[in-house]
């Protein structure tokens, strides 16, 4: 017999589940990072809404076709009198409020619509409702550059396009965690939605190469394009997710509970006699500790527990408030808020931080930027990695979050030193500001979705997901805006709001951080169910 190639050697050793989770977890990948692609391009295509271009003798403003202004872009120049234009109504001097709200107009909607998303997505299948919000995230993203070819210069219509586009945005990180989460374990968790939180960084990349590919010729699609990716993954999303393992027969996750015997509405799931021999031994200070804390269990049980079903009507969707009860949500909710205030002053203001300090031109700097994503991606594996080890996701962003704080306050100091001292503390800082923010939105929010005191629904994860992103996108919404308030008394201050920010969001996590070194694993509860007092 002829011996295999190496090819199919390689296929075959891994198993029929293995190769599932691995296209799960690349296929997912790329969905959420064509939703990031798709909101890089407003970003890119604001210098083009509004630049320089002469004046008509007539005193009005001209304008040209915009295939000419590129062709003549490196002729015009800014008049005596000073007039400057663009793509009306951006063409005004309040100009930057009208592209910040722009910003704010999407970020406010994501933020307000990520709380119904998840009560919305946990009642729907999931690859029906990720598929509708990505056709029609496309949808949107796309009408916004259809002005440009119907010579639209309403600005309603730029922000309810964005508005709209920011609702249907959240049907995107609820879904993916939740699916995600099904299919990987605790175990590994951290580890795993850490390198696959990167997908941040790289739509955000793609996003800013497509868009900046046609800003200067054809603006228009620098949108249409990015759209129209988002809806063909939208319809790869409909033919190819798979939203839980058991729906092609593989093997549950390592976190998932094992088969019961179901009737009705109703599983059971008998237990083991426990002997009597390991009735007499003690058990482990987590479980103990845990147990105790309930104040009515005092040692080993053996009964027979009947939880709802997952499949049919018996299983009861988790409302807002009830999920708002599962230990710990209210903290990490609270801590990402303060968490991303800080990632997205970076964020929007960090390129004009650059040209200021080290008085670098607008592409060097954006350029530049990007060190602090690239930071990000190793800062989120990094959290990742030590959360599983060590088994404590509160007292890992805990520590980071009390190392950001003196590295935010050396990076206003040390990037004045010059450009090798900004790469090195751009790196840093990434690392440390978004560990935090990732493992709270990805293992954290997995984690709290799969609480032990749910008692098998799982169908409260896109809930739980929904609301801690959701809180921490009012965070997103409001650092941009503190720092454009702020930044005219002097970065510096800038910097100390950062800091203060920061140290808000480690005071929200003190508790759980206690409960983690008292009774290990409790804080984010996936190992026993218990009471909280």
């Amino acid at each position: 017999m002829a011996q295999l190639p190496p090819g199919i050697r390689f296929i075959i050793s891994f198993s029929r589940d293995q190769w599932y989770r691995a296209f799960i977890f690349i296929l997912t990948f790329l969905l959420y990072a064509s939703f990031h692609l798709s909101r890089k391009p407003i970003s890119i295509v604001k210098g083009e809404l509004h630049s320089y271009c002469t004046a008509s003798n007539d005193g009005k403003v001209g304008f040209s076709s915009r295939s000419q202004k590129a062709r003549d872009a490196l002729a015009h120049q800014l008049p005596d009198n000073g007039t400057d234009c663009g793509w009306a109504p951006f063409d005004q001097d309040n100009y930057q409020q009208l592209l910040g709200a722009l910003d704010y107009s999407f970020l406010c909607a994501y933020a307000i619509g990520m709380y119904l998303s998840g009560i919305i997505g946990e009642r729907l299948p999931i690859r029906c409702y990720l598929t509708f919000g990505m056709l029609a995230s496309g949808a949107f993203t796309a009408l916004f550059g259809v002005g440009y070819f119907y010579n639209i210069h309403s600005f309603g219509f730029y922000v309810i396009t964005q508005i709209i586009n920011g609702l249907v945005q959240t049907t995107g990180w609820p879904s993916v965690v939740t699916c995600l989460g099904n299919w990987f374990g605790k175990g590994r968790r951290g580890l795993i939605m850490g390198v696959w939180n990167s997908h941040t960084s790289v739509g955000n990349i793609l996003g800013s190469l497509i868009a900046g590919y046609w800003v200067s010729t054809c603006w228009g699609l620098s949108f249409i394009v990015p759209g129209a990716i988002v809806a063909a993954m939208g319809i790869l999303c409909f033919l190819f997710l798979i939203e839980h393992p058991k729906d092609i027969a593989c093997s549950s996750s390592p976190a998932s509970h094992p088969r019961g015997y179901e009737n009705g509405a109703h599983r059971f799931w008998p237990q083991k006699p426990v002997p009597a021999e390991e009735r007499s031994k003690p058990l482990d200070p987590e479980m103990q500790c845990l147990l105790l804390s309930d104040g009515k269990h005092s040692g080993h049980q053996n009964h027979l527990v009947i939880l709802p079903a997952d499949g049919g009507g018996g299983m009861a969707a988790i409302s807002f408030t009830g999920a708002l009860k599962i230990p710990g949500v209210i903290e990490f909710s609270l801590c990402l808020l303060f968490a991303k205030l800080v990632s997205y002053t970076f964020l929007f203001w960090l390129p004009l931080y650059i040209t200021n300090v080290d008085h670098l031109d607008v592409k060097k700097a954006g350029e530049l930027s990007t060190l602090f994503d690239v930071g990000g991606i190793f800062g989120g594996i990094l959290a990742g990695v030590i959360s599983d080890r060590l088994e404590k996701r509160a007292s890992t962003c805990g520590l980071m979050l009390l190392l950001a704080a003196p590295t935010l306050y050396a990076f206003s100091s040390i990037s004045r030193m010059g450009l090798e001292a900004t790469i090195a503390m751009l790196l840093l800082s990434g690392a440390l500001v978004s560990g935090p923010y990732a493992l709270i939105t990805t293992a954290v929010s997995a984690d709290l979705g799969t609480h032990k005191s749910l008692k098998g629904n799982s169908h409260a994860l896109a809930t739980v997901t929904a609301i801690i992103d959701g809180t921490g996108s009012v965070g997103a919404a409001l650092g941009p805006l503190l720092a454009g308030l702020i930044s005219p008394s002097g970065w510096n201050n800038v910097f100390y709001m950062l800091m203060f920010a920061d140290a808000c969001a480690l005071l929200f996590l003190v508790r759980l951080i206690h409960k983690e070194l008292s009774c290990p694993g409790s804080a984010t509860g996936n190992q026993v169910p218990f009471k909280e007092h």
